[in-house]
């Protein structure tokens, strides 16, 4: 299923109006769909370098968008959904002490998700279930995605073909291992 839904994503970078699907698939990625953008941005960047900062600005602003959604999901939907599952497995009175230690933390969390692999939708709904403060989130989700869709948009654009297996195989790893050294540096500088 996941194979056929991943088929036609990569299908609508295709259609005529690609661009607007583009933003549709960026938008519910940030809160509830599996498939991330870069599986269309790669072929439409692919199809036409100069388009390629157009499409990297709105899957951005479409994915901050969307993650605003996650956001809501998780603030609203805490009381009805979370607090119950939390409640029975006798954990409800942990939530606190979390909360605390999440939104000391949330915005790397934000820009981890944001820039590796890590679904983002998860890291959207559980800031908004922890309350982040908005202001945060929103500068830390605009800093991961722009950063992570123009790093891709630049290397197709620079690069080309050559580039996509790259891309498609490796980038993931690469912001994962810079992620773990950035954040390795600070403990070290705050702890040592």
């Amino acid at each position: 299923m996941l194979r056929r839904l991943y088929d036609k994503t990569l299908a609508l970078a295709e259609h005529r109006h690609a661009l607007r699907a583009l933003g549709v698939v960026s938008f519910i990625e940030s809160s509830v769909f599996p498939i991330p953008p870069d599986v269309m941005m790669i072929p439409m960047i692919l199809a036409d370098r100069s388009r390629a900062w157009v499409i990297a600005t709105v899957a951005t602003l479409a994915s901050v968008a969307g993650a605003l959604l996650g956001y809501a999901i998780g603030y609203f939907f805490y009381e009805s959904l979370g607090q119950p599952v939390l409640e029975a497995l006798g954990k409800a009175d942990k939530i606190g002490a979390f909360n605390e230690r999440f939104n000391e933390w949330g915005v790397w969390a934000v820009l981890i998700a944001g820039l590796t692999p890590f679904p983002f939708k998860v890291i959207t709904i559980l800031s908004g279930w922890a309350s982040m403060p908005l202001l945060p989130f929103v500068i830390s989700c605009l800093i991961a995605r722009s950063a992570r869709f123009y790093i891709v948009s630049g290397l197709l654009y620079a690069f080309g073909r050559p580039i996509r297996d790259f891309v498609e195989r490796w980038l993931g790893l690469v912001f994962t291992a810079f992620m773990i050294l950035l954040i390795g540096g600070f403990l070290a500088v705050r702890y040592l």
